[in-house]
């Protein structure tokens, strides 16, 4: 059954709270957002915004579910597209940056530093476990890393990132040295690190994906 008008006139509105709210964190970052701010900037008093989102913390958890989403999304097409085991790594990686260089803030808000005083919930959690759940996925596929050692047994006991991804630990420490190599260097050029320095990140990105493979 279709939308109502009044159904359909909320989400226009939650859409356009939520496109204000991402201009005010590229301004002032996510710590500063206030829907108070965002309901003048809009034309509406600040109880009227509050009838579409009950706080800043539920708006701050639909703009993270919204970016994990994106990029879960993304992942997986990258991941269903490619061929074998280290083509779908390098494509997932390459996805990754574009992703995040496509929209800076977005990326910072999930993976920058955390908003103080913000507890993302459970099904927030759930929606970024689908990303690792895709990298274990192409992971298993490449050959493993050798010899084991001590952070192979701690991994034992990792939780599963999904239902059917209990990876075993091999797989799992190649996963997270692949993920956290990655997020190292995005980090420092989405937040403008690399200017003035004199080289091209995206072919110092496309080396360390070449080397993370190489294992």
């Amino acid at each position: 059954m279709a939308d109502s008008p009044r159904e359909r006139y909320r989400t226009q509105v939650r859409a356009e709270i939520k496109e204000r709210a991402w201009e005010q964190i590229a301004t002032a970052g996510a710590s500063a957002l206030s829907l108070n701010a965002i309901a003048k900037a809009m034309g509406m008093s600040g109880p009227a915004l509050y009838r579409y989102f009950a706080g800043r913390d539920e708006l701050i958890t639909e703009l993270i579910g919204d970016a994990y989403r994106s990029l879960a999304d993304a992942f997986r097409a990258t991941a269903d597209e490619s061929g074998g085991a280290e083509e779908r790594a390098a494509a997932l990686a390459h996805t990754l940056r574009r992703w995040s260089l496509k929209d800076p803030q977005r990326y910072l808000l999930i993976y920058g530093t955390p908003v103080p005083g913000y507890h993302a919930p459970d099904d927030i959690t759930a929606i970024a476990a689908e990303i690792m759940a895709v990298l274990l996925e192409v992971c298993a596929g490449l050959p493993y890393p050798a010899p084991a050692g001590p952070f192979d047994e701690h991994l034992e006991t990792h939780r599963p990132w999904a239902e059917d991804h209990p990876a075993p630990a091999p797989v799992l420490h190649r996963a997270l040295t692949f993920w956290t190599r990655l997020h190292g260097l995005l980090s420092l050029e989405v937040a403008g690190h690399f200017t003035g320095m004199g080289f091209d990140p995206g072919l110092l990105f496309a080396a360390e994906v070449d080397a993370l493979l190489a294992g």
